[in-house]
């Protein structure tokens, strides 16, 4: 089997558990999957970290000790300050094109944003990126900062109206 039908197989086979447990949280052990699908535990991290990220509206908490078990939370906001918080925690203080193209693309999927709001901040992005590079000569990590900014203030807009 290919890893990247396991890795499918695996992320389905999480979701289903989530989708069937009301409060959204599930409790696991890598241990138990990795012999339930005939992998090694790593494949059961890099599913976890892959497609249960926060970026992807998840938290996946590791309860060491014991049995080993790990604990995937479905997150849902309460409010629009939540949102913000969220968002302002995903973008960060920096971050490059690759990292913003993958995050507008899952917000997208999690319908936070439309398709037509995504492509209107990646021009808006690109454009920046354009101008900081050829107009005004501004260091790469520099344009990181001011990227972060603007997606965070976009996204926050859009979320706030």
């Amino acid at each position: 089997m290919a890893s990247s039908s396991l890795t499918k197989i695996i992320e389905d086979y999480i979701a289903q558990l989530l989708e069937e447990n009301e409060d959204g949280t599930i409790s696991l052990r890598r241990k138990d999957l990795a012999e339930r699908f005939g992998c090694v535990p790593s494949q059961i991290n890099y599913v976890l970290r892959s497609r249960f990220a926060p970026e992807n509206g998840f938290l996946v908490e590791s309860q060491r000790g014991g049995h080993g078990y790990i604990r995937v939370v479905q997150l849902t906001f309460k409010n629009c300050d939540e949102k913000v918080d969220h968002i302002a925690e995903l973008v960060g203080s920096a971050i490059t094109e690759q990292e913003a193209r993958k995050l507008l693309v899952n917000l997208q999927n999690r319908e936070v944003l439309s398709p037509r709001e995504r492509l209107i901040i990646e021009v808006a992005l690109r454009n920046q990126e354009e101008n900081g590079r050829t107009l005004f000569d501004i260091s790469p990590y520099r344009r990181d900062l001011m990227r972060a900014e603007l997606l965070r203030k976009l996204l926050t807009s859009l979320v706030l109206g």
